[in-house]
């Protein structure tokens, strides 16, 4: 019996052994070559990648298209998972790989029409141009580290199978970064509801300058299938947003200083996009070199130009612009031919098309879907009955020519003012604020976008009536009427996403940030006696306070005196009095202040919203300027709560706000109120796609890290508007800082690491120094790339 189980032991053992060796060695056949010579045909020469301690890429070619061929080849290394659900989420190919659960985001993207606008695009590019030769060397190095490498193990798990990447991927790609951005979505359907249910008194706290009956009121009027056919759009699009880790784009800070400003006495550029949080990152760092160029540029996915960069000479960041480029447009339908609208005086025809959508483990699903001259019909995304008035969909993005490719083709080459500003008149959609700088001293910003005329009086934030003139679109302004500057005698410009002052006389609607953050930035930059340098410009990026929370408090506080008698109640109230409005790990004040604030928003607007479009306005920058409005008023309608007989008032409100924040803390928190940190409540977790499948998540997922900074400071670690505790799912993208003394020693920094490959060192070696505030060297100088060079990988043509 002892020999036999000990037989069965040794046999145990050896098992465990085996499968050891085996798992090892898969995992080794994924591994991320960054050594050694690899084979890449096409290429004219000889190309070198230097890797340093990040695992960053320092590629030098002898020409144009041997460089982006090869950053193609090592950037799928890297990323190939990520392109690859990069271009399925944009071309409504999920739930292919994924399954009917995925359907709904799959018809939603279909519809918006993003597939066939990226076919029809690439169908007209120009194969001689510079831009799309190189982008052509790039996809080609993509594919042939896909055809000649194992699969991730993400393609094992999900069974994807392997298929070349193209220019209507990229341009796909490029549209859904643009969806992402698009707040009309989120924000005119709620708009439109509260206008047309609840009446102008509840409108007034948006303080929609003009127009505020709106448009929609003399034509069709939205059905309750409409109302939640749009309220479906909304929370599809957010949870597509959110599931998959891919960038959504939400705001972003940025500035640039003149030597007048500065230690050194040339231009500092500074800059943070604000990205949705994923694994990996949605940078990926890479230094590029041949005779007569060099840029460290950050890439995007299926993108070989970069979208930030900077070499010794000059360098640039972008903020959203937040103009609004969408606009949603119900159709009158003729009752005697349901397949045509009433435009300009007649019953025009609309376009239609099917589409399949593949469904694993299940039966295709066939699309119908349609087209009016004003845009898709984004409500046949969910039909699932007959509807009078669908709502069409204008978006920029598909009606300009948006030479995209060749607009950072360029600015990857802009070294002077001239020559950006030539670049960024190529931006037309999504419309982004283009700050740079050079060695030669000037700096500059243009809002680039192609921005739409139309018909005076017409108020974009809501849905417009397109019977009627008001969905016209008269043309375009010129881009030297946009929004610009140039060598300012300030000294400095600031983006941060905040409603720009316009140039000539015309409006700009759009759905911009809290001007807070803007306003501390122009506030410390301003100060008399402060030259800028490396070292402060860092303690800037990582500021955590505005004046938004302790202005809503003026307000609040009053009240609540009047109202909470308590010795803990008091003592918590005297917190937030002396809280000056930075949301710092260890302080207590700001968790009592964001809960509040939920439970008031909660109280006062969730019982004429409802859920959905409550949880939808919760996510919208509408809700953040109405609230001081609100709070400002005692009298608005929206204190009352429909859903008791009594009609309730402000301080009515307010107090049971307070209750139920007191309450939610002691549930979620604990019942000492000392412990209530902002580390504890607020935390940082990069969430990888595959986590929404348990256990997966605790593999594949980074964090959680407890997290400064909050929403609308500088240091925009942040999330939409509600209970604790708070995921962080948004902030700083990367964090940039360039002195032009000396463009070598650029810093910054990768929210989470460089690789995408799960085991891979890069993988996540940067997440706990990003949130604790740490920058690292962006090495450009050829001396530096060689001293910190961990391996070096050839790469030789077949």
């Amino acid at each position: 019996m002892k020999r036999l189980l000990k037989w069965s032991l040794l046999l145990l053992v050896g098992l465990i052994i085996i499968a050891l060796i085996a798992v090892s060695v898969y995992v080794y056949g994924k591994r991320v070559q960054r050594s050694g010579v690899g084979e890449l045909s096409g290429l004219s020469a000889e190309v070198t990648v230097q890797y340093d301690e990040r695992g960053v890429p320092h590629i030098e070619a002898k020409n144009e298209a041997d460089l982006y061929r090869a950053l193609g080849y090592v950037h799928a290394q890297d990323r190939l998972f990520q392109m690859e659900m990069a271009r399925r989420l944009a071309r409504g190919e999920l739930a292919e790989i994924l399954g009917p659960k995925l359907v709904d985001t799959d018809r939603l993207f279909r519809t918006l029409g993003i597939r066939k606008h990226a076919a029809d695009y690439a169908a007209k590019l120009d194969q001689n141009s510079a831009p799309v030769k190189a982008l052509n060397a790039y996809l080609d190095g993509i594919n042939q580290f896909q055809s000649s490498h194992a699969a991730p193990l993400e393609f094992d798990l999900l069974g994807i199978p392997k298929r070349p990447f193209t220019a209507e991927d990229t341009i796909a790609v490029s549209g859904y970064m643009a969806y992402s951005f698009a707040a009309a979505f989120r924000t005119e359907p709620v708009l439109t509801q509260v206008r047309d249910q609840l009446g102008p008194d509840y409108l007034r706290i948006f303080d929609l300058s003009w127009y505020p009956q709106g448009v929609i009121k003399s034509g069709p009027q939205l059905s309750q299938s409409d109302w939640a056919s749009l309220q479906r759009i909304a929370t599809t699009s957010q949870q597509a947003l959110e599931e998959f880790g891919l960038p959504q784009l939400e705001g972003s800070n940025a500035w640039v200083v003149a030597g007048s400003k500065t230690v050194s006495g040339k231009p500092l550029l500074a800059g943070d996009p604000h990205i949705a949080y994923s694994v990996p990152a949605v940078w990926y760092e890479a230094h590029l070199k041949m005779p007569g160029f060099e840029l460290y540029g950050h890439h995007q996915v299926l993108n070989p130009f970069a979208l930030l960069g900077h070499n010794s000479q000059f360098g640039w960041t972008l903020t959203m612009f937040q103009n609004d480029d969408l606009d949603l447009i119900a159709e009158k339908v003729n009752p005697k031919n349901a397949n045509q609208v009433w435009i300009k005086g007649q019953w025009v025809d609309m376009q239609n098309r099917e589409e399949i959508i593949k469904v694993k483990g299940s039966d295709p699903v066939r699309l119908q879907l349609r087209s009016s001259p004003h845009g898709p019909i984004i409500t046949d995304a969910f039909r699932d009955n007959f509807r009078n008035n669908p709502v069409a969909m204008w978006w920029a993005f598909l009606e300009t020519e948006n030479p995209v490719l060749d607009a950072f083709y360029e600015l990857n080459r802009a070294n002077t003012q001239p020559m950006a500003s030539q670049a960024a008149s190529k931006i037309h959609a999504p419309g982004l604020n283009v700050l740079w700088a050079n060695t030669s001293g000037d700096i500059a910003w243009w809002a680039a976008a192609k921005l739409v005329r139309r018909p005076a009086e017409v108020n974009p934030a809501f849905i417009l009536d397109g019977s009627s003139a008001e969905a016209d679109k008269p043309g375009y302004y010129d881009f030297a009427d946009n929004p610009h500057e140039m060598n300012p005698e300030r000294g400095f410009i600031v983006s941060a996403n905040q409603q720009p002052l316009p140039s000539v006389n015309f409006s700009i609607p759009g759905y911009y940030n809290l001007p807070e953050r803007a306003r501390r930035l122009e506030y410390l930059l301003a100060k008399p006696g402060i030259k800028w340098d490396a070292k402060n410009s860092q303690t800037l990026q990582l500021d955590t306070r505005t004046e938004y929370g302790p202005q809503l408090l003026r307000t609040l506080l009053p009240v609540l005196r009047r109202q909470v008698t308590d010795a803990e109640g008091r003592r918590l109230l005297d917190q937030l009095e002396k809280w000056d409005g930075s949301y710092q790990i260890n302080s207590v004040a700001p968790v009592i202040f964001s809960q509040l604030l939920y439970q008031i928003s909660f109280a006062a607007m969730a019982d004429e919203l409802g859920e959905v479009q409550f949880k939808n306005l919760l996510r919208t920058r509408a809700l953040d300027m109405a609230l001081p409005r609100l709070l400002a008023d005692e009298h608005s309608p929206w204190w009352d709560n429909r859903k008791t007989p009594a009609v309730e008032s402000r301080d009515d409100i307010i107090r049971l706000a307070w209750r139920d924040s007191i309450a939610h803390l002691q549930n979620t928190l604990g019942a000492d109120s000392k412990q209530w940190t902002w580390g504890r409540a607020h935390t940082l977790t990069h969430k990888h796609p595959l986590s929404q499948q348990k256990p997966l998540d605790k593999l594949f997922n980074v964090g959680p890290f407890a997290a400064p900074g909050g929403r609308e400071v500088p240091n925009n670690l942040s999330g939409p508007i509600g209970p604790a505790p708070w995921e962080v799912t948004y902030g700083p993208s990367t964090r940039r800082l360039i002195d032009f003394a000396n463009a070598g020693k650029a810093l910054g920094i990768n929210p989470v690491g460089q690789s995408g490959v799960w085991f891979d060192a890069h993988y996540n070696d940067q997440a706990a120094s990003f949130v604790a505030g740490n920058y690292v060297q962006q090495y450009l100088d050829a001396k530096d790339v060689s001293a910190h060079a961990r391996s070096v990988l050839v790469l030789r043509g077949k």
